[in-house]
């Protein structure tokens, strides 16, 4: 029986419940006499450092060293793509950034440590606004761009046109665990990092830039993670770098971890967007051309803000057909945390920037949403505005169809029209938005993984790969390939934690393609041991290697499959195969195929494939108070052919509330010295559970499968948290029906918070009235 396909329980979920599973932190009473390091904050936005005296904070009892800049062997040097990062700076870059770390016996004398730290400032202008970057023309890239047919032109000559603007918000990616390392020097002069990062070989290669050694020198090892969302990436990179170079000046183990407050205040977030746009249509809502500006808030350093502003150009057409396109986008440079990779990796703000507008284009031509939505899908045969084939186009009109028909969207429409004309001051909106997204990383090079797979004399197998485990399941889908791919049993194999010296020169676990490229690779790994074992099995059974079947834990021929006793157990054949010296291990490599883009002449194939999906969002808004309430949810959504179904709902249903976060709550707000003003939960709205839709229903879409992926399925982890736009386009619909009949446009803020409802009713109350008297 395959394993594949099977709906099982995540392979951690009783240690997670239980407490039992570990995470970096927890692994410290492993080592003796550790340090704990605390940062030295900066109490300025940008300052230039005058002067360090660390000599009160070295006098304290416990205090062990005050790391700086001079006790780095290597390079001071943490950026992951420009090298524009530096560990321990002599310019301050935003508000809190350390510039020094204490080492301490505990974190208590670490902290005291850190307070006695006299520095000396010299403070300098600041930048903390996306306008005061641009009016300062201060930006972190030149201007990226992607246009297709004539767009210019095709705006001077479209029946209708009109022009706006929208702001999206960040968001704080609030893992549950924070950033944690630990670094400790071994008795042959090589250092060993456990660290809570999404990208081992990046944290391993950072860590030997700063100590001045080669890769071989340095093992990173990522156990688990409790979270990262994208904020692992690469800013786990420093502490660990942190970490190295304390363990390096003190001959001992050394701890950092960040408190929620620290973590909020030091790390980056979702980048906020400022979109510009001039569109033009026809008289039936179909889109002609489309003029967009994009400008992103990269914070003070690049990190990854080339890639994500790429994949908000990708992504601004969302799935609709635009012959005209320009989009150009720019990263502006600020004094504040480095912005960083967030689940949807720029998608999601291009994609809330195409819904915004159709919106606008239904009401303009007194259409429902939904059907000019429709009427701009891309077909079969239709490129996209970077020139790929959007092959598998049929399937979105087939997920709108099935699933406004199981929602029954007709009917509670005009249930909600009804509702709607009978109460004055509660109103309900009802939208269903879709999602296409790419998946591939947009930098080729980062599109391949390895994997290791060793079986024991006993039968019992270990697995290695390249993909980090941060509670999405991964580790959990590699089991069922590794099981399947052996014929065996999930108990009879082990998943090993992600070491760079098991598999070297992995890419992040990012991007949705985690399943993809590792579980190719093990795949691969295994079909080697199968066919090796198949010769010794055919020897033994006097049968034709390829009429061996694997299964079950057995190994017998085809035609015996129904007789549990026939052949031989697996572990009998891993006996065998050992004394007649049959390799029990082999290394899998997987590449995707056939993808590539340039980006002086924005054409080419960055994506493998597209995934597909789409919600139904019912509100109900308050008009007194902005408040708001999710009636109901409903998604269907293509994954392939699911290697782990309850895996995978699960992706879809935290993905949609995590976009429900970004789109409705979650409100970062930096004061006017560049001050975070939003660092805890006290502060920061996180969706809870009075914000969970009161019906939350989910579907897989059948008969889904993708030829061209490992066993036919679809990447998760990004794409359901775009399905939430639909409940941003529902609170819409409930704002324009405080309004007379035919509001042209419903101008709602990003997050839509209930004060921002609340405005956008008083706003479309008063354009009513407006153009009432007008009239």
């Amino acid at each position: 029986m395959t394993q594949v396909g099977k709906a099982i329980p995540h392979e951690s979920a009783a240690g997670h419940v239980s407490g039992e599973a570990l995470y970096t932190d927890d692994l410290l009473a492993r080592f003796a006499a550790p340090l704990h390091a605390w940062p030295v904050l900066s109490p300025h936005a940008h300052a230039r450092v005058v002067s360090i005296d660390a000599g009160a904070a070295e006098a304290l009892p416990d205090v062990v060293k005050v790391l700086t800049a001079s006790d780095v062997p290597g390079e001071n040097e943490v950026g992951p793509a420009r090298h524009d990062e530096p560990l321990f700076p002599d310019e301050v870059q935003f508000h809190n950034q350390a510039v020094a770390w204490v080492l301490a016996e505990s974190v208590e004398a670490a902290r005291a440590g850190a307070a006695a730290v006299a520095v000396d400032y010299e403070p300098l202008p600041a930048i903390v606004t996306m306008d005061q970057a641009l009016a300062a023309q201060s930006f972190l890239t030149d201007p990226l761009t992607i246009s297709s047919g004539e767009p210019a032109e095709a705006l001077a000559a479209a029946p209708h046109s009109f022009s706006g603007e929208l702001r999206l918000g960040g968001q704080e990616h609030f893992y549950l665990e924070t950033q944690a390392t630990i670094a400790a020097w071994d008795e042959a002069g090589e250092v060993f990092i456990h660290s809570s990062t999404q990208h081992p070989s990046e944290t391993q290669e950072v860590v030997a830039r700063v100590l001045g050694v080669p890769l071989r020198m340095v093992t990173c090892q990522s156990l688990r993670m409790g979270g990262a969302f994208g904020g692992k990436e690469t800013q786990a990179n420093p502490y660990a770098a942190v970490a190295a170079v304390g363990a390096h000046a003190t001959a001992r183990p050394v701890r950092v971890r960040l408190d929620r407050q620290l973590d909020m205040a030091l790390t980056g977030k979702r980048h906020p967007f400022w979109a510009r746009y001039r569109v033009g249509h026809d008289d039936e809502g179909r889109i002609l051309a489309l003029d967009l500006e994009l400008y992103s808030d990269g914070g003070w350093s690049l990190d990854l803000s080339t890639p994500i502003m790429y994949r908000a150009l990708f992504h601004c057409d969302n799935c609709y057909r635009i012959p005209n396109l320009r989009v150009v986008g720019r990263v502006l440079r600020t004094h504040k945390t480095s912005q960083t990779a967030f689940r949807g990796f720029g998608g999601p703000q291009g994609m809330v920037v195409i819904e915004d507008i159709l919106d606008r284009v239904a009401r303009a031509v007194a259409r429902p949403g939904h059907e000019v939505r429709a009427l701009n899908f891309y077909r079969e045969g239709d490129r996209t505005h970077y020139g790929q084939l959007v092959r598998d186009a049929g399937r979105i009109e087939r997920i709108w169809t099935s699933l406004r028909a199981r929602a029954d969207f007709g009917r509670r429409l005009a249930e909600v029209e009804a509702h709607n004309h009978a109460n004055e001051h509660e109103k309900r909106g009802l939208a269903i938005t879709p999602v296409r997204f790419g998946i591939s990383f947009t930098a080729s090079f980062f599109n391949q993984a390895g994997a290791l797979v060793l079986v024991y004399r006993d039968g019992s197998i270990q697995v290695n790969h390249g993909g980090t485990e941060m509670g999405q399941g991964l580790h959990t889908k590699m089991l069922q390939i590794a099981a399947d791919g052996l014929g065996v049993p999930l108990e009879a194999v082990r998943l090993m934690p992600t070491r760079t010296d098991k598999v070297p020169n992995t890419s992040a676990t990012a991007a949705s393609s985690g399943s993809d490229l590792n579980g190719a690779a093990v795949e691969r790994a295994c079909t080697q041991i199968r066919e090796r074992l198949a010769g010794v099995a055919a020897a033994a059974l006097g049968v034709a290697p390829g009429d061996v079947e694997f299964s079950e834990g057995r190994v017998r021929p085809f035609w015996q499959a129904e007789d549990p006793e026939a052949g031989l157990s697996f572990a009998e054949l891993a006996g065998r195969a050992y004394i007649q010296r049959v390799p029990l291990f082999a290394t899998g490599y997987y590449r995707t195929p056939k993808i590539h883009f340039d980006e002086q002449t924005g054409r080419g194939k960055p994506f493998h494939y597209f995934a597909y999906g789409a919600a139904i969002t019912e509100v109900e808004v308050d008009g007194f108070t902005g408040q708001f309430s999710i009636r109901r949810v409903d998604i269907l959504h293509d994954v392939g052919d699911s290697i782990s179904p309850k895996v995978d709902i699960g992706q879809i249903e935290g993905g949609f509330i995590q976009g429900l976060g970004w789109l409705t709550s979650e409100e970062l707000v930096w004061a006017d010295d560049g001050r975070l003003a939003t660092r805890g939960a006290s502060t920061y709205k996180l969706p809870t559970l009075g914000e969970c839709p009161e019906q939350f229903n989910i579907e897989l879409l059948p008969s889904a499968s993708e030829p061209s992926v490992v066993k036919g399925s679809k990447a998760v982890g990004e794409p359901p948290l775009m399905l939430a736009i639909s409940a941003r386009e529902a609170l819409r619909a409930a704002v324009a029906a405080f309004a007379e009949p035919g509001v042209d446009a419903v101008e709602l803020a990003c997050p839509s918070t209930p004060e921002a409802v609340y405005w956008a009713i008083d706003r479309a109350r008063a354009r009513a009235v407006g153009r009432s008297a007008a009239e």
